[in-house]
């Protein structure tokens, strides 16, 4: 919140909406000592937000003589954001308040070669089915998630060794079908960024990796998300290893940590042993069910995957390293071969209070974050103030 906290006195009614939504109860006095504004300017700017229907007045607070205030409390209910989470083997989709809470969620288990034209509309059907439980209900965005770089400005995958077929393609078109979805803002990111949106809250240095069909990143630095000059921060799945040296890797090159560790080629080493397994999901369970070769396999895929992270670790110097994915369905097997090679290449330095945890959104990381990354643009002092604009709402000073 930029204007409130520098520039007193002249907060704008996105500004005011900001300190509410983070402080949850807040009274109008209160409001009053953390903006400078005038009681007067404070009324307008939260009938300016009670008109959006984004401020609800509560219960009341406890009175220190006199009249007892009143709180002002942001209505998460006010609205809807819907969440898409692509993957390489299942879509994940889900309709979600304003405070990111996941009100419904629902699956597409799809194949690995579906293309845009093949998948999304299904996405869009599904989409519609979900939102006949809101009907009436604002939309105010969608968040979307791809594995792989992508361009957020035109809205599609780039240069994706993943995703086939889909590079270049905007996909904002597909939700226009649905005309309850048409004009609404469709946020892009890649799946890893999106959920470090939601785990690294609390934290300004995080290092969040998504173990699943493929292996990416997302990089939380200084308290700031790092996507890179070609937006392919975290791509660190085709990383060369020594112990894939000359394995081919799906990118099309070989040696790459993916063709060792990579879902894809867990599953596809146990499919060679005659295992009937069709994605990681499969192996997790057949762990947990006490299959040797698969416990192996899972634990194996940690020691790589550490082995590449020991460097990230020196370089950017995490409080922790969240465990996101799939893979995370196995968390202990995947981490205590995760942690023997990072903690015995990284230096001591960078991991003496270095903590590896498990997401703690679990499964709905993705989901939840894809939320969370619409939201932060939608509901954002900027935002809010256009909204309050289109409305024709002109606060007093």
């Amino acid at each position: 919140m930029s204007s409130a906290g520098s520039n007193v006195g002249t907060a704008t009614v996105g500004d005011v909406f900001t300190l509410i939504r983070d402080r949850r109860d807040v009274t109008r006095t209160e409001l009053g000592h953390l903006t400078g504004l005038s009681r007067t300017a404070i009324a307008s700017r939260v009938a300016a937000l009670t008109a959006l229907g984004l401020v609800v007045e509560r219960e009341q607070a406890p009175s220190t003589g006199g009249r007892p205030p009143t709180l002002l409390s942001f209505d998460a209910a006010a609205g809807i954001v819907l969440s898409v989470a692509v993957g390489i083997s299942r879509t994940r989709l889900a309709v979600c308040d304003l405070a990111g809470e996941v009100l419904s969620i629902g699956d597409i288990d799809q194949e690995v070669a579906l293309g845009p034209d093949d998948l999304m509309p299904d996405v869009v059907k599904r989409l519609d089915v979900m939102l006949q439980d809101h009907p009436g209900v604002p939309i105010y965005g969608v968040g979307l998630s791809l594995p792989g770089t992508v361009d957020r400005e035109r809205g599609c995958s780039r240069d994706s060794p993943i995703l086939r077929g889909w590079d270049g393609v905007e996909l904002r078109p597909y939700f226009d079908e649905l005309p309850r979805l048409a004009g609404v803002p469709v946020v892009l990111d890649n799946d890893s960024n999106a959920i470090a949106a939601v785990e690294s809250q609390g934290y300004d240095d995080v290092l969040v990796i998504k173990a699943s069909s493929g292996l990416g990143a997302g990089i939380v630095a200084g308290g700031v998300l790092q996507r890179g000059a070609a937006q392919a921060a975290g791509e660190f799945g085709h990383n060369k290893i020594a112990a894939a040296q000359g394995l081919p890797c799906r990118c099309g090159d070989t040696g790459c940590v993916e063709a060792i560790a990579g879902g894809w080629a867990v599953v596809h080493a146990l499919q060679q042993q005659g295992h009937l397994v069709r994605h990681l999901r499969d192996v997790v369970e057949l762990a947990h069910g006490g299959d040797a070769e698969a416990r192996r396999m899972i634990r194996d895929s940690g020691r790589y995957v550490g082995e590449v992270l020991a460097s990230a670790v020196n370089l950017l110097n995490p409080a922790i390293v969240v465990v996101a994915g799939d893979m995370a369905g196995a968390y202990e097997i995947f981490v205590a071969g995760l942690r023997e090679t990072l903690y015995g290449n990284a230096t001591a330095q960078a991991t003496r209070t270095l903590e590896v945890v498990p997401a703690a959104h679990g499964a709905r990381s993705g989901t939840v974050g894809g939320a969370v990354m619409v939201l932060d643009e939608v509901l954002s002092a900027r935002a809010v103030d256009e909204l309050a604009a289109t409305r024709s709402v002109t606060p007093s000073r």
